[in-house]
């Protein structure tokens, strides 16, 4: 019986490893499965939505006659560059988050990646800049604009948008096959020259949505100094207007009403013309409140990203980590921008509506 009672060395082991398995316990019962990344399945819906958006607003410009003027043949093109930054830009993006944004594909990729990034951003801004000054060019004067507006021109003129985001964009895969370092910094893909960053974002950003602001005010104003030329006409007319939002611009408006002013009596060609000229200008205050939304949309979401992105330039390795948090968070705001304009034209223009209600149920006529 005593021999029984002799403490055994292995007994020891036992007690010790019975113990530690009892400490342990509450944490292998804590073990839950991983989580779901609500955040990521987000990310993937935002990413749905801009690219197919944004292809709706492409196959109505393309298909629907109402929407072939100028205008709009630069909403398809910055259409197109919304699109892509759905299909290219955010799915990277997404895959840089769920690594902790550090970079997990080839790092020749990383330049690219940054290219594509900052010439779809710089299309967009170019391509609403173009088109303020466009808008402005045509109501500033009307006749010499209606006669030289023509689509090849139209074309030209969105090439060349293409052309200067491209020639801003270059240097940027061109730093990066040089030196690595340029575009990495602590393993994340990141552009790392701030004098590019400063001067890119002044020269691709700040200097066209100044250019932007000034000709969408100079545009407003212009279309009160006509609108108040016919005092009498706007308060008659409006009663009768339609409530559909015009892409017309007024340009083609004006067009149209002088083939309307065929009548022999020229009291009522005079009529028929000014009462032509108050639709036309009607509807460009219309076409101009929803391309101020858009614009407006655009300011306040990339604003953030690009002030951000340019403090931490100046400041370097002084810069606080919250700078860097917020910039990984501003930039996806710039990105939901990509997915906002066809949201817009849904909202505000029957002809967008109507023709994406028909899309959608596979009628494309």
């Amino acid at each position: 019986m005593a021999l029984l009672n002799v403490t055994l060395p292995w007994n020891d082991s036992l007690d010790l490893n019975h113990s530690y398995f009892k400490s342990n316990l509450p944490e292998l019962e804590d073990t839950q499965p991983t989580p779901k990344n609500w955040p990521a399945l987000f990310i993937l819906a935002i990413i749905f939505f801009t690219v197919a958006g944004n292809i709706l607003v492409i196959m109505a410009v393309s298909i629907e006659s109402k929407l072939h003027n100028a205008t709009n043949y630069f909403l398809c093109s910055l259409a197109v560059a919304d699109m892509l930054v759905g299909f290219l830009v955010m799915p990277v993006s997404l895959i840089s988050i769920l690594y902790n944004h550090t970079w997990p594909l080839p790092d020749l990729l990383c330049p690219l990646w940054i290219f594509l990034d900052v010439l779809f951003s710089t299309a967009s801004i170019m391509h609403l800049c173009a088109i303020s000054l466009d808008r402005y060019i045509g109501i500033r004067n009307p006749i010499k604009y209606s006669r030289s507006n023509t689509l090849h021109k139209t074309m030209i003129k969105i090439t060349s948008v293409w052309t200067v985001s491209v020639v801003l964009s270059l240097p940027i895969p061109v730093m990066g096959f040089q030196d690595p370092q340029k575009v990495f910094v602590n393993g994340t893909c990141t552009m790392n020259e701030p004098r590019f960053v400063l001067v890119g974002s002044t020269v691709a950003f700040f200097v066209p949505l100044i250019i932007m602001v000034v000709c969408y005010y100079l545009t407003l104003r212009d279309l009160q100094k006509h609108s108040t030329s016919f005092p009498q006409e706007s308060k008659s007319h409006s009663k009768c207007s339609s409530s559909n939002i015009s892409d017309s611009s007024l340009l083609n408006s004006t067009s149209s009403t002088n083939k309307s002013t065929l009548p022999t009596k020229k009291g009522s060609q005079r009529g028929e013309g000014r009462r032509g000229m108050m639709q036309a200008l009607k509807n460009e205050r219309r076409a101009s409140k929803v391309l101020g939304v858009v614009f407006f949309l655009f300011l306040i979401m990339w604003c953030p990203f690009f002030i951000t992105n340019v403090l931490i330039a100046i400041c370097q390795d002084n810069c606080s980590e919250h700078l860097y948090n917020l910039i990984h968070f501003f930039v996806w705001v710039g990105y939901i921008s990509s997915g906002v304009n066809p949201l817009i034209y849904t909202l505000f223009n029957e002809t967008y509506r109507q023709a994406f209600a028909r899309y959608l149920r596979c009628k494309y006529h």
